[in-house]
């Protein structure tokens, strides 16, 4: 009983100093905006202000088109007309284009549905025609 257990040492070089980090306090950016000031709904005008801006009613004059050799003066379009006219027809066109499968392939299912129906009601025509007794050959 009397032996001591001799157990391993380690030796290990001493302990590093560091200093104390110094941190800044933590700051942030408040957010802020302008008032939005919404005007009430039944807000008018007094009636002792003028306006700043002119009213103008008044059309531009349509472009001319002046025919050679006749001397005739032809209006034009105006500019408008012409864009909402381009933007039709684009239009148009586009959907006939993207659209013609799509009937097409209705346009074939309708006949043949149709036609299958048109079949059955002939052949049933003739059964009865076969299956009626032939009065005449008497």
């Amino acid at each position: 009983m009397g032996e001591a257990i001799h157990l391993p040492t380690l030796a290990l070089p001493p302990a590093q100093q560091y200093p104390t980090p110094a941190l800044d306090l933590p700051t942030a950016d408040i957010p802020s905006y302008k008032p939005l000031v919404v005007p009430p709904s039944d807000l008018r005008k007094p009636k002792e202000t003028k306006s700043k801006t002119k009213e103008t009613t008044e059309q531009p004059p349509a472009p001319k088109f002046e025919v050679p050799y006749f001397g005739f003066k032809v209006d034009l379009p105006t500019g408008e007309v012409v864009m909402a006219a381009t933007y039709a027809a684009v239009t148009a066109v586009a959907v006939t284009t993207f659209a013609q499968p799509f009937f097409n392939t209705i346009k074939k299912k309708l006949q043949k549905s149709i036609q299958g129906k048109v079949d059955k009601w002939k052949q049933n025509r003739q059964k009865k025609k076969e299956s009626l007794p032939n009065s005449k050959k008497t």
